[in-house]
């Protein structure tokens, strides 16, 4: 295992806390809010709330201070909810049947400002940028998240695909987009783009296209049923599987490491295949190679630590820490009982965030997050939720 430094993160207050020690991308129509949501109301705190986390649930969101671990607001809000880090230090951007809606997590704002987007899809941050992709236009929207603190919606810049599909895009230090080529009905691979959006590459060896990371040297790795493609140096290039039909369609990226952690699947004619393999791209060799966990996983499992360990939160209720060199586990952390991934990926199930050197994990048995030191191996704290948290994401500047 690498000799990776540690920086102690500070305990949380004990009042605060307990236990002290610590794919799919669709929205859904509205809902109505669960009977089996506490009655109480949530314990609210004054003035700003430091390093925020957004928690959704079925009929709103949490915003929960990231030192405190306390619930600072619960703001309704219907329908089934994704969150995802807006890429600046206050906003998170909430997506709704109807596009990114801006949250001001530090205030706890939901503002009515909104990327308008016909079944919103990824948001990724790289660079500098934000782009956010609508799958209902196939509109690329690129903006400094810097510029929301202004007020108001960022202008930034647009791109239309030739075709509205579930797809994702990247831009990259030089102002090249890398971003998918599709159909509703067929998605086939990735097109580059360069600052004037003029085509640099393409690649359409990609069935099933999902999902993206970036690596240390501006690598990225975008997944296929049967691989991966991997665009470096201007250009595009394919990783096979070791199998006929080998799917990688989520992935978690680090600057300080050249391979990219992904999930892994092998059978396409499973209702809901419950891998118990991860997949590694190294970006410097173009090869891939597997890992066994022993455990199953899902799509909201996969992490990176701060010097580009892989952190992956397995059913068995441990977050098993991966070196990315070794490509094995090397160490783990016990956090939950076991648990069992719903047949609907709509449906609540343990979630991982991980920012700086804390990993942040749901757990919607207990409606409980916990937070743990990546560098120790250490839970900080625990905390009890009024109902089941679903996704959880955070700011990150």
């Amino acid at each position: 295992m690498n000799a990776w430094p540690r920086t102690r993160v500070a305990a949380l207050p004990a009042l605060l806390v307990t236990g002290l020690a610590l794919g799919a991308c669709a929205t859904q129509p509205d809902a109505p809010k669960p009977a089996g949501a506490a009655s109480a109301p949530p314990r609210m705190i004054e003035g700003p709330v430091t390093d925020p986390l957004v928690a959704t649930y079925d009929g709103g969101l949490y915003v929960i201070d990231g030192k405190t671990l306390q619930v600072a607001a619960d703001i309704p809000l219907p329908g089934f909810n994704r969150v995802n880090p807006a890429g600046d230090d206050r906003h998170v951007l909430v997506s709704t049947s109807t596009g990114f809606r801006v949250l001001d997590a530090v205030s706890t704002e939901l503002k009515n400002d909104e990327f308008a987007a016909p079944k919103p899809g990824h948001v990724v941050r790289h660079a500098g940028k934000t782009v956010l992709f609508s799958d209902g236009t196939g509109v690329v929207t690129v903006f400094d998240p810097k510029d929301l603190a202004s007020g108001g919606l960022p202008k930034g810049k647009t791109y239309t695909s030739a075709a509205p599909h579930h797809g994702v895009a990247i831009e990259l230090v030089g102002g090249e987009l890398v971003t998918t080529l599709g159909t509703e009905e067929k998605r086939v691979g990735v097109l580059v783009l360069d600052r004037e959006r003029k085509e640099i590459a393409r690649n359409e060896t990609c069935p099933g296209v999902h999902g993206e990371a970036a690596a240390k040297d501006e690598a990225v790795v975008i997944g296929c049923e049967d691989g991966a493609l991997l665009y470096k140096d201007g250009a595009v290039r394919k990783i096979s599987s070791p199998d006929p039909y080998g799917r990688i369609g989520n992935q978690a990226g680090s600057e300080a490491s050249a391979i990219v952690l992904g999930d892994y699947k092998t059978d396409p004619e499973a209702e809901l295949e419950r891998p118990e393999r991860v997949s590694l791209i190294d970006t410097e060799s173009g090869s891939l190679r597997l890992a066994d966990l022993g455990t199953s996983y899902t799509f909201r499992s996969l992490g990176r630590g701060p010097h580009g360990e892989g952190l992956v939160l397995g059913t068995d209720g441990r977050l098993h820490v991966i070196d990315p060199e070794k490509g094995a586990v090397v160490d783990h952390v016990e956090i939950m009982a076991e648990w069992r991934e719903p047949l609907e990926w709509q449906q609540p199930r343990p979630a991982l965030f991980v920012r700086g050197g804390t990993a942040y994990v749901t757990d919607p048995a207990k409606r409980e997050l916990h937070a743990i030191d990546i560098e120790s191996r250490k839970k900080l704290g625990t905390v009890a939720l009024p109902a089941s948290p679903n996704e959880l994401s955070g700011v990150v500047g």
